[in-house]
C-alpha cells in the first residue's frame, strides 16, 4: 500500500496571532478551525495547513480528552512548499514584494534526471521564521 496524498502539513509558530494574520491576510488561506493559544488550521487547495504554537503541543492530552492527539513539536524553523506555475510564481514575488516581504532565493532548479523536470522557486519567510516557497511542481516531475 502506498499513502494517495498528503492531507495535512504542519508548522510550528512562535506568535500565532501574527501568524494567522500572515497566512489569512498575505497568502489568501481560510482559516477552517482555530483554539486560541494552541492552533489555527487554513484550507490550503485540497489539503489542509496546521499551525501549532509549538509550546501548547508538547503537552499530553487528559486521560478523558475527546480528542486524544499525541504530544508533537518541532523546534527550529521549518519549510513548506506551495504548488505554483510560473506565471502565478512571477504574481506571487510581485505581491510579497509589494508587502515588503523579502524573497530570499529565486532561480532555477536544474533537471536531475527522469523524477524532475527543472522550474522555478522562490523563497521567503513567514512571522515565526519559517522557510516558505513557492515552486513549479514540474521540479518534482510531476
Amino acid at each position: 500500500m502506498t499513502p494517495s496524498a498528503i492531507l495535512e502539513s504542519a508548522l510550528y509558530v512562535t506568535d500565532l496571532d501574527a501568524s494567522e494574520a500572515f497566512y489569512r491576510e498575505v497568502l489568501g488561506l481560510e482559516v477552517i478551525a482555530k483554539a486560541e493559544g494552541r492552533h489555527v488550521f487554513f484550507r490550503c487547495g485540497a489539503g489542509v495547513l496546521l499551525l501549532f504554537n509549538a509550546e501548547a503541543t508538547r503537552h499530553a492530552p487528559p486521560p478523558d480528552a475527546k480528542l486524544p492527539v499525541p504530544p508533537h513539536g518541532a523546534v527550529g524553523q521549518g519549510h513548506l512548499c506551495f504548488a505554483a506555475t510560473a506565471d502565478e510564481i512571477a504574481r506571487w514575488k510581485a505581491h510579497l514584494e509589494a508587502r515588503n516581504i523579502g524573497i530570499e532565493a529565486d532561480f532555477e532548479w536544474p533537471s536531475f534526471g527522469k523524477s524532475s523536470g527543472g522550474g522555478r522557486s522562490i523563497y521567503f519567510r513567514d512571522p515565526s521564521g519559517n522557510s516558505l516557497e513557492f515552486a513549479e511542481p514540474r521540479i518534482w516531475g510531476m
